[in-house]
């Protein structure tokens, strides 16, 4: 069974149940507090750190400028060199195309290298209803698949789950999918580590095909490349027969050079290291080496609709480093799983209305998931301004009649404030019946957890002339 966010509730709702969890709270804050402290340090040490970050983004805003003919230039070079293209407007399209190209194989169990784009279209549902079991490799996403759990952070997805329920999930549940956990199997990480070395080895040994994503496809080579630290990416873009690489239209980057900089911001932002262990290159296919068959299936899923926000397609620069995740008051208390979608924490507050759009009052709420503290503006590697894309949302969110009466309200005192007369009576009258107004107000939410500040006797114009009436 692959459980998904499907019917998720609206953020609210989902966080109010997550923020009793402690042990989910601690979890996430020790996991979290951990990662930003060492990106922290190896950020001190590059004096260029925001020339990088100056570069990174004129990198993906130059690539969103011109998608379409980088897009056309990726096909072309990629099919020379091999491979085949296909291309999927929607997450339906795409599912639909890897269950054709697996079952053209005659395969019923393939391996997979972790792709948040492939969770984010249900592929693993899609290939489980086919009668297809796709088996996850990295250690998060085997941890997440073996438990029937939902990812809840981009990099670490099961970072909300400590040793001991790793040991119990591995205990109990990897018998039932291969090579069962060894005996008497504590929480120590290397015992944890090598159950999952075990059990993984057979699905490497055993799999004709596998499935990636890609952190970004090089338009002038037509190369794709997948950074990882456990080499389970590695062995399954080598040993398989077939390779099918699922990636968002967004991942491309024009020249080799650009690797340079993003490289080097992704690994310090994702992980704290100066450089990932694992950095694998592919172009097309090369006989005697590597897979005979590379599909390379290209999605849109709502990244043109982003694309064409002229404030949020911004988002569309994202590299998927969790750091925003990670420096999130509002993610470090309710987790990732409140956001109801594989993209969490600030990046999913406003990823996922732009890719999915506002109708829906799961998506509509998320831009409401933040303080608007700043803080994942200050160390995005791609300078995406969240604040402001969360506010521009916001307004969307407003304009679409989501909130009729604060509409109202905001339009009477804004008419009120074009005609001086009427607004200095509302003032002086405010300040007379101030203290005949509830502590709360009939508008849901607005006090639930707040009180409403007192208002002063007197306008500030009112009291400005009196000071300086007295100092004359």
């Amino acid at each position: 069974m692959s459980r998904s966010f499907l019917g998720w509730p609206a953020f609210p709702e989902a966080a109010a149940r997550e923020v009793g969890n402690r042990q989910l709270r601690e979890n996430v804050r020790r996991a979290t507090h951990t990662i930003r402290g060492k990106r922290a340090v190896l950020a001190a040490e590059r004096p260029d750190w925001e020339q990088l970050r100056d570069s990174a983004a004129a990198i993906k805003d130059r690539v969103l400028a011109g998608l379409e003919g980088y897009l056309l230039q990726v096909e072309e070079k990629v099919t020379a060199a091999g491979g085949t293209v296909h291309w999927a407007r929607d997450a339906a399209e795409a599912n639909r195309i890897v269950t054709d190209l697996v079952r053209a194989t005659g395969e019923r169990e393939i391996v997979k290298v972790k792709s948040m784009l492939t969770e984010e279209i249900g592929l693993d549902a899609a290939l489980e209803a086919a009668g297809i079991n796709a088996r996850e490799t990295d250690l998060a996403a085997t941890i997440v698949q073996l438990g029937d759990d939902l990812p809840s952070h981009v990099v670490v997805p099961a970072l909300h789950r400590n040793r001991s329920e790793i040991r119990d999930i591995f205990a109990r549940e990897m018998g039932r999918h291969g090579r069962p956990a060894p005996e008497g199997l504590t929480d120590d990480p290397a015992e944890l580590a090598e159950a999952a070395r075990l059990h993984l080895r057979e699905k490497f040994l055993g799999a004709k095909v596998a499935v990636s994503g890609a952190n970004f496809v090089v338009a002038e080579t037509g190369t794709l490349v997948v950074v990882e630290s456990e080499g389970n990416g590695r062995m399954c873009l080598t040993l398989a027969d077939t390779l099918i690489s699922v990636v968002g239209i967004e991942k491309t980057v024009p020249r080799w050079q650009d690797l340079e900089v993003l490289l080097q911001l992704l690994a310090r932002n994702a992980t704290g290291e100066r450089m990932a262990p694992y950095t694998s290159t592919w172009t097309g296919t090369v006989d005697g080496d590597g897979p005979r068959d590379f599909h390379l299936v290209l999605v849109d899923n709502g990244r043109t609709r982003a694309l064409a926000d002229p404030v949020g397609r911004q988002a569309l620069r994202c590299i998927r480093c969790g750091a925003c995740m990670n420096t999130c008051p509002v993610y470090e208390r309710t987790g990732g799983h409140a956001y109801g979608s594989v993209y969490p924490g600030p990046i999913g507050a406003i990823l996922n209305p732009l890719l999915r759009g506002l109708d829906d009052p799961q998506t509509a709420s998320l831009p409401y998931a933040s303080t608007l503290c700043g803080a994942c503006n200050e160390v995005c590697p791609v300078r995406i301004r969240f604040t402001d894309v969360l506010l521009d949302l916001r307004a969307q969110v407003a304009d679409g009649g989501r909130h009729p009466v604060e509409r109202v309200a905001l339009n009477t005192v804004g008419a009120a404030m074009q005609r001086p007369l009427l607004w200095k009576a509302a003032v002086k009258g405010a300040g007379l019946l101030g203290p005949l107004l509830p502590a709360r107000t009939p508008v849901p939410g607005w006090t639930d957890n707040r009180a409403l500040p007192d208002v002063p006797g007197e306008s500030f114009r009112t009291w400005w002339k009196r000071n300086e009436g007295e100092r004359a």
